[in-house]
């Protein structure tokens, strides 16, 4: 019988909430209250989120932002400013004493990262990893991964592009001057892609998840079975993100 691990499918959530789901559910794994978790998310609405050693003034244009009605937040783990919209974000918890994840963080990155390389692959795109931590399609990054680990607990988090707005996206980041914008939108266009631009057509959230749930599957030969936060992860994710990923003195630190 295989290894059972949890499956969240915690629907569109705002940038904080978001953030919070994942931290509250990397402590209650690190306590042993859960098994290990895969997540999936999306974002309502869109955001961007900075790296944790990031500046949020350095980095996104905080009017604009607020403007069109896009949220920022400070992730807890590093990298650089992601423009979360059309997308699919994961993340995967796992204790660091687990046999299935490599204790070298970049061998570990690259175990992570087959799983979504096998999901993509069930939509039928081929994929490869690009270390550190990217995963790309002909040499153009269609998935993003970043990882942090506190209390002997590994927390990856990362993007599955469905659709990308390169304009959209530089509009809502800090770029020196217009020059420098319409060559940064021109390189970003040649170096990213995402699977309406790989498979020609649109992409539904659910089937990405389903895939991604056979990807998860097949790597790490465990079965993934649908649950729910517990309470106490819940409680945990709204104290977090009412103190923590809201706050303007943890999203404005330099």
């Amino acid at each position: 019988m295989k290894e059972q691990w949890r499956l969240l499918k915690t629907g569109f959530k705002n940038a904080f909430a978001n953030m919070a789901i994942d931290e509250a559910v990397l402590i209650n794994c690190s306590r042993g209250k859960v098994p290990p978790t895969v997540r999936f998310y999306g974002w309502s609405p869109p955001a961007i989120s900075i790296g944790y050693f990031q500046s949020l003034e350095d980095e996104v244009d905080l009017d604009f932002c607020e403007k069109i009605g896009v949220d920022y937040v400070r992730r807890i783990t590093g990298g650089g400013a992601v423009f979360h919209d059309k997308e699919l974000t994961y993340s995967i918890v796992v204790p660091e004493s687990h046999l299935s994840v490599p204790k070298n963080i970049m061998e570990s990155y690259g175990r992570i990262c087959g799983a979504i390389i096998r999901g993509l692959r069930f939509l039928g795109v081929e994929s490869s990893y690009a270390p550190i931590n990217d995963i790309v399609v002909d040499g153009r990054k269609i998935s993003g991964n970043a990882q942090t680990r506190k209390m002997r607990t590994v927390l990856q988090h990362g993007t599955v592009l469905m659709g990308v707005d390169v304009e959209k996206m530089f509009s809502l980041l800090m770029v020196p001057n217009e020059k420098i914008r319409d060559k940064l939108i021109s390189d970003v266009k040649q170096r990213v892609t995402s699977l309406e631009d790989v498979l020609g057509k649109n992409v539904v959230f659910d089937d990405v998840a389903t895939a991604m749930k056979k990807g998860f599957e097949e790597e790490f030969d465990v079965e993934l079975v649908e649950g729910n936060l517990t309470d106490s992860e819940t409680a945990l994710a709204e104290k977090i993100e009412k103190e923590r990923f809201s706050s303007r003195e943890w999203n404005h630190r330099r």
